[in-house]
């Protein structure tokens, strides 16, 4: 019974992943994700789901071309669709809400959009203390019972004082014969890595890109945690001058003020000098913008930084240009100009979430 359980909970698992790997564009670019539950589980609405089965009997006159008409009737919807007729009684279209882990959710990710494994730079480890079974002793909770080692016991101590019977051979153990697992605190090294995520919330960025940028963190996020075991976030917002955040506020500052790129940059640089050494961390700084700065100079100091301070620093570096009706774009025509012969520069414009899966596979498809 219970085999026959884990048999059709794992079709359903599988029906689920398929479901999922055929949407995910849509997933990625609407943000059809309905909240986040705890740290490991995401929401996600789905059509209702049968499993694939047999019925018995005749079709009852159903079928292809089973139905009444006539030669040149319309296939198309009929009757009056202007949503004023009276209730129905059939039933609508069902979505149920199914809870996929964020580990599964990474691997269809990296699946179907054939993203290479990260292969970690640094060599800084966290270091994180959990329990391993690796003994057995003759006390302890039940819920730790050995089973096999139990009746290995009982069945040694029945041989031992004669009571064992080969033709009637029933192991009943006591007791004394139970044995437990024991546990012992191991030390496990987790590589670690820290994403930078830099926001433009001049006047010119509005919700809509703000909604952009949120789906997209997402995502990056979601496949990088399930490439280190251990991982940070820091986030970093500008107008004219920079300042570091929460997440809360990343995500919901409005600004409109003017726009000075390299006061994000020198705080980045800041920020990984004085907590991320690279001989120690994988360093991904992601910058997002609609493209406009103050000035051809600012741009040129952006530049220098990035080429002299955060580059050699950090893994890769990637700008996504979230585009607006009042961004001009320059910056995004600018680094590519500059760092066109950069293979650790990745630069995408993201003029509208449909875009938005292409820039991630754009961002994501080198390894980092």
């Amino acid at each position: 019974m219970f085999l026959k359980i884990n048999t059709d909970h794992a079709r359903f698992r599988q029906i689920i992943r398929g479901k999922v790997k055929k949407e995910l564009r849509k997933y990625i670019s609407r943000g059809e994700m309905l909240g986040r539950k705890g740290k490991d589980l995401v929401t996600i609405p789905m059509p209702s789901i049968d499993l694939p089965h047999f019925e018995f009997g005749d079709n009852k006159g159903r079928g292809v071309a089973a139905g009444d008409g006539q030669v040149g009737t319309s296939l198309g919807p009929s009757g009056d669709n202007s949503g004023q007729g009276q209730a129905g009684n059939a039933e609508g279209i069902h979505v149920r809400e199914v809870d996929i882990t964020l580990e599964e959710l990474a691997a269809i990710m990296g699946e179907e959009l054939g993203l290479p494994h990260i292969q970690p730079k640094g060599d800084k480890n966290i270091s994180s203390i959990r329990d391993r079974y690796t003994g057995i002793h003759n006390i302890g909770p039940k819920s730790l019972l050995h089973f096999k080692r139990t009746y290995k016991q009982a069945l040694r101590r029945q041989i031992a004082t004669g009571s064992y019977d080969e033709q009637n051979p029933a192991i009943i153990p006591e007791s004394r014969d139970e044995r437990y697992r024991t546990w012992r605190p191991k030390t496990v090294e987790n590589n670690s890595a820290v994403i930078i995520l830099i926001m433009d919330v001049s006047g010119s960025m509005g919700d809509e890109q703000k909604e952009i940028v949120r789906t997209t963190s997402f995502w990056i996020d979601t496949w990088l945690r399930s490439q280190y075991k251990g991982l940070e976030t820091r986030y970093i917002v500008h107008d004219a001058s920079a300042r570091e955040v929460d997440r809360d506020t990343f995500f919901s500052t409005r600004e409109s003020g003017g726009t000075i790129i390299s006061s994000a940059y020198l705080l980045a640089q800041e920020l990984i000098q004085k907590h991320y050494p690279f001989s120690e961390w994988n360093i991904y700084p992601f910058h997002f913008s609609d493209g406009d700065n103050w000035s051809a100079d600012d741009t040129q100091k952006c530049f220098e930084i990035l080429r002299d301070k955060i580059l050699p620093r950090t893994n890769m570096f990637c700008y996504g240009q979230v585009e607006s009706l009042y961004g001009s774009g320059q910056f995004f025509r600018d680094l590519k100009e500059r760092f066109q012969t950069s293979d650790r520069v990745i630069a995408s414009r993201i003029p509208n979430k449909d875009a938005i899966y292409d820039s991630i596979k754009e961002f994501l498809n080198k390894g980092l």
